[in-house]
């Protein structure tokens, strides 16, 4: 798998700034953001943004903002002042939420001096950034708005267009018969200065329901384009499952941390795989990992750095975060555990369950398929919130 041709030589074709939307709160992926902001969820062991900023980085951008509001400290600390990931990134933090417009003012005098994208820190693409601007370039307009055609509009807010590919208007998750296009806003857009014109100081104000509106009431011509390649908003659980896998099957361009032991199998720096041990590809495990004998691993299978895998224990379909440790003989399938989970020896996770960071998981205990677990509980032996298990 590789990740998407850095951009040639000389002056890019993208603009060198960028604003992130990074102070969403994640409800709909709760529990596993109940400790973590959306941004920071993994795709690949790699927090969303990570990916995001190496996209942003291959097309030349080499400044950027992000606005931030739930847990920020998690984000300034992993991506510091973005050195490490080769850009020089700013951030405003929002004591309330100032909408996903209203948010980019803080960022005026950085966006200010030419055309600039906007991203969203929580969606997974890798969209030809380069494509992108050189069409809203051409096409004149004042803002483009990145489009994907979808299988199920009623899901989406949708984008219509004219023939020249004008935005005429939208609808928001029109059912199937009243829907006029089958091409959603991706919440990626490319934007000329002249936008702030239409962002209010000091209010809540959001793209799609606020600026996009006002454009059109003005009669200001903005345009879409066609996304080609792979996005995904990762807006719930299932779709944050289906980003993952989508990413280990080689579906979405990301770099893959770690060296690729056999054909997708991937594991990374000091990790411990003992004799015995069977793999199904494709695999994914992290650094720092111990895997004991006679465990079995098969894929689509995410394991974090530091996990650790105790003798027979059977992990398939599923995604572990960091720190978690799998107990002796323990079954688990089709299930997200978030960071340092403790599940004991001979304990079962069903098909979809997910739990929060740092619950315990008691011996023999049978979660419910579907069952949800809140940061730091205790799961008993019969599958409910119970008194702490015996180590």
């Amino acid at each position: 798998m590789s990740a998407a041709p850095p951009v040639d030589g000389g002056s890019p074709a993208v603009p060198l700034r960028a604003y992130i939307m990074a102070a969403g709160l994640g409800t709909r992926l709760y529990p596993l953001t109940g400790l973590t902001s959306k941004p920071m969820v993994p795709i690949l062991n790699r927090p969303v943004l990570e990916h995001l900023l190496n996209l942003l980085r291959r097309h030349g951008v080499r400044e950027a903002g992000a606005n931030l509001h739930y847990h920020p400290d998690k984000i300034r600390d992993y991506f510091g002042d973005g050195s490490a990931f080769g850009l020089d990134l700013r951030y405003n933090l929002e004591r309330e939420l100032l909408g996903t417009a209203g948010g980019a003012r803080a960022f005026r005098e950085l966006l200010g001096g030419g055309t600039f994208v906007v991203v969203s820190g929580d969606g997974l693409t890798d969209i030809d950034l380069t494509a992108f601007v050189a069409a809203h370039r051409r096409s004149g307009g004042i803002a483009s708005l990145a489009v994907k055609q979808v299988d199920e509009p009623s899901l989406y807010g949708v984008v219509v267009h004219d023939a020249s590919g004008r935005i005429t208007g939208f609808q928001e998750k029109p059912a199937a018969a009243d829907a006029l296009s089958d091409l959603c806003n991706c919440g990626i857009y490319a934007f000329e200065p002249a936008i702030f014109d239409y962002v209010p100081a000091g209010a809540f104000v959001d793209w799609a329901k606020d600026v996009f509106p006002a454009l059109l009431a003005a009669d200001v011509p903005f345009y879409c384009w066609r996304l080609e390649g792979y996005w995904n908003d990762v807006g719930n659980i299932e779709q944050y499952r289906l980003s993952n896998f989508d990413a280990l099957f080689g579906r979405v361009a990301l770099e893959v941390p770690g060296r690729e032991i056999r054909p997708r199998v991937w594991v990374g720096q000091g990790t411990q795989i003992d004799a015995g041990v069977r793999i199904e590809p494709p695999v994914l495990i992290g650094a720092g990992c111990l895997v004991e004998s006679e465990a079995e691993l098969i894929g689509p299978l995410i394991v974090g750095d530091g996990c650790v895998i105790e003798h027979g224990a059977v992990l398939e379909g599923m995604i572990h975060w960091d720190g978690v440790k799998t107990g002796r003989d323990s079954r688990l399938a089709g299930s997200i555990l978030g960071r340092n989970v403790v599940v004991h020896h001979e304990a079962v996770v069903h098909e979809d369950a997910v739990i929060g960071d740092r619950t315990e998981v008691a011996p023999r205990a049978k979660v419910a398929p579907g069952a949800r677990f809140e940061p730091r509980s205790c799961v008993g032996p019969d599958g409910s919130c119970g008194d702490a298990p015996p180590t």
